[in-house]
């Protein structure tokens, strides 16, 4: 897959949108998959991915619309707490206009498979 990094350990599928995307990706791809929470839960595994230990691990980040890029931000700024390396997502559709929007604050290279404005010329 052109899109994915060549030192992508595990995907990681985003609540809720990108663990469909992640694990289709997984399955074509054979890499495995991970899902994040928005937060760590409070209860039970207490985890904020679930499917593997992240630490060290360097993951591509999945996500199906980017707007702000807010919740993709919060959750690599959260893994890389956790040790992961995290520098890429790779999104469905940005919509942020921007090329990911909030994402290049915290250095996050945003990869697109359909923007806003391709999704408008198309219609």
């Amino acid at each position: 897959m052109p899109l994915l990094p060549a030192d992508t350990q595990f995907l990681g599928g985003l609540e809720l949108g990108g663990i469909p995307i992640a694990t289709m990706v997984s399955s074509l791809t054979g890499l495995p998959a991970v899902f994040v929470r928005r937060q760590a839960k409070t209860y039970g595994t207490l985890r904020l991915a679930e499917g593997a230990d992240v630490t060290g691990k360097t993951i591509t980040l999945i996500e199906d619309v980017i707007t702000t890029g807010g919740a993709v931000r919060d959750a690599a700024i959260a893994l890389r707490a956790q040790g992961a390396r995290v520098a890429v997502v790779v999104c469905a559709i940005d919509r942020s206009g921007t090329g990911g929007g909030r994402l290049v604050e915290v250095d996050v290279d945003t990869r697109t498979v359909l923007t806003r404005e391709q999704l408008a010329a198309s219609m």
